[in-house]
């Protein structure tokens, strides 16, 4: 190996090694240990910051002010009540409706970031049903990524639409395929997870954080609390936010217009900005009509846990953007020549996997798409089998350092979801691995019959 082998695999240790500290350490530590690997890849190893995750962190900053802002006024147990109410006589179906939610949100936003505003109450509804948290969250998280690919707005989507275009693959032509392939897969992966773990009442870490007052056993039944008048207005209007967010994403052409392009084209407001900025008006519009005193707000449970995940997010995301940034085109040129050096067969096995893996270490999709798609083409996979293919793209999710995992785990306060002791044994990895495999086979199926 070269000396610029050497260096990257000494970078990835680097990574790895400040993941698995920060997540022995837990919350506010795996943020602490991600800029420690960022103080070692500049300092040590003389490399370049990667862009630090800005809009990521003040995305979850707004969403959980404005979910803060709705608790404190009654509207989280408001919609945690009419959701147990629905699964009350089923109170397993919460691993299956909450993934539903997240990924039909974010087929409508175009962005997993819509994810943040369902994370307290899935969580509430799993705690105060005596469920194990993490059976609804981790797949409710995946659900909210393999919504992106799904999405007839998502970056990614555009990308593949775009790379495929000139072998006379449309947009349609992919969500035929990804649709049901991600369906099933998720429903899998649901079903995998409904037995998955200790229950509740049997798990170690919560007994001992309950031991210890740092949560309240859910002893409360939800659907006969008495909730005050503010409590409807204030997650109406919060859904009526979510709903927006939606609505901007599904049409573009609502957003407004910013400036021009190189040629002339409109440029219009992201999606990121608009949830931003909307999460901030109904924050506001909450404080207005609901009267709520913002000295209530950060007493809220949902307040610290989001701060927690915000500040872990900060740090291992620009931990892992400094990583990519410096080593993208060998990662990218590594795995491609291995792909584009094999027989046919082989070589869709190996762009799956070089797909995967590329998704693993730059935690894109987008990313990941636009490096190895091409490869795909060149070596003569057909564009159909691609597509069938592209679930695999979900390896971004093999390491805990997306900030939607991050922030998952820290909003399950039982501590059953969790981001792992040894890198690679997070609440996400199961139900990941079931989703892509499953996609993945049935995707390559409908390759042959759609297109």
């Amino acid at each position: 190996m070269n000396d610029n082998v050497w260096i990257l695999v000494a970078q990835l240790i680097v990574v790895v090694l400040a993941i698995f500290m920060g997540t022995r350490t837990s919350g506010i530590g795996l943020g602490v240990w991600g800029l420690v690997g960022v103080a070692v890849l500049v300092f040590g190893f003389q490399t370049a910051p990667g862009s630090a995750p800005v809009d990521a962190v003040f995305i979850v900053l707004t969403v959980i002010t404005a979910a803060s802002v709705m608790q404190a006024a009654g509207g989280i147990d408001w919609m945690v009540s009419v959701a147990a109410k629905a699964i009350k006589s089923r109170p397993k179906s919460v691993v299956f409706l909450a993934p539903a939610m997240s990924f039909l949100f974010t087929v409508g936003a175009g962005t997993g970031n819509i994810f943040y505003p369902l994370l307290p109450v899935i969580y509430d509804v799993s705690y105060q049903q005596k469920i194990r948290p993490e059976r609804a969250l981790s797949v409710s998280a995946v659900a909210s990524q393999v919504g992106i690919l799904c999405s007839p707005v998502s970056a990614a989507t555009a990308s593949l639409v775009v790379l495929l275009a000139p072998s006379g693959v449309d947009l349609g032509q992919v969500l035929l395929i990804m649709w049901p392939a991600s369906i099933v897969g998720l429903f899998l992966a649901a079903l995998v997870m409904v037995r998955h773990g200790k229950n509740l009442e049997d798990d170690p870490e919560y007994q001992r954080r309950l031991a210890e007052h740092l949560i309240k056993p859910p002893t409360e039944d939800v659907t006969s609390k008495k909730l005050p008048r503010t409590a409807v207005l204030s997650a109406s209007i919060f859904l009526a936010g979510v709903g927006f967010i939606v609505l901007m994403g599904l049409f573009e052409g609502l957003r407004p217009i910013i400036g021009t392009d190189d040629n002339g084209d409109p440029v219009r407001v992201s999606v990121t900005i608009i949830i931003e900025v909307t999460m901030g008006v109904i924050a506001a519009l909450i404080f207005v009509f609901c009267k709520v005193k913002s000295a209530d707000v950060p007493k809220q449970t949902t307040f610290p846990a989001g701060m927690v995940g915000a500040f872990a997010l900060f740090g291992i995301a620009w931990l892992a953007n400094t990583f990519v940034a410096n080593n993208n085109q060998l990662i990218v040129d590594g795995l491609g020549s291995l792909v584009s050096g094999s027989a046919a067969f082989v070589g869709a096995l190996l762009f799956a996997l070089a797909l995967f893996l590329v998704a693993m270490l730059t935690t894109s999709q987008s990313s990941a798409t636009n490096a190895i798609v091409p490869i795909g083409l060149a070596i003569g996979l057909p564009a159909s089998l691609i597509v069938g293919l592209w679930p695999s793209a979900m390896g971004m999710y093999t390491l805990p350092a997306n900030g939607s995992q991050v922030a998952t785990a820290a909003f399950d306060q039982t501590g059953t979801t969790k981001l792992g002791k040894f890198v690679f044994d997070h609440s996400f990895q199961l139900p990941n691995l079931v989703y892509v495999i499953s996609a993945i086979l049935v995707g390559t199926a409908l390759s042959f019959v759609v297109m």
